[in-house]
């Protein structure tokens, strides 16, 4: 980092209750588990919270403003291809990703054996070195909606430095 680099923080979280019949798809991965999220899209959570990140950190809108849940046109879409696009808004607009870092909350099903490759999704969809993304999970000790095995979340965290 030089002197005048101009650096931007967005902080992004989403929460889907657990339901059957669909598949659990993070970070654009499918995840093997008895329930996936509902919601309109894929309810990747982890896309979801990343895309806000990064729109937050580039200070537009949010997910819903770009993405509404209202929109026919978008159920089922994926959520991943979503985030490329919205990240393709983020760069037009003269942003560069350092970083970004998602933890998912969830009781169940592990995470570890997957990480790598939602790593490797979230860092194609966003066109940067794997080094750059991280992708990290955590139980609530069986407190609250995610505790109980109601739902899921995410937080995630992006930098952006203005494109030289």
């Amino acid at each position: 980092m030089t002197p005048g680099d101009d650096l931007r923080v967005g902080i992004g979280f989403d929460a889907h209750a657990f339901t059957a019949g669909r598949p659990l798809v993070l970070a654009g991965v499918t995840i093997p588990a008895e329930r996936g999220l509902e919601g309109h899209s894929d309810a990747d959570l982890v896309s979801h919270a990343v895309t806000d990140a990064l729109l937050g950190a580039a200070g537009m809108e949010d997910i819903g403003h770009l993405f509404p849940s209202d929109n026919p046109a978008l159920a089922g879409a994926s959520s991943i291809a979503l985030l490329g696009r919205a990240w393709e808004r983020v760069r037009a607009s003269g942003w560069a990703l350092v970083n970004v870092d998602a933890i998912v909350i969830m009781q169940a099903p592990r995470l570890a054996p997957h990480r790598d490759a939602m790593r490797e999704c979230l860092a194609a969809a966003l066109g940067a070195d794997r080094a750059r993304v991280t992708v990290r999970a955590s139980t609530t000790d069986h407190l609250g909606f995610a505790g109980r095995g109601e739902g899921a979340a995410c937080q995630a965290v992006a930098l952006l430095r203005k494109a030289a």
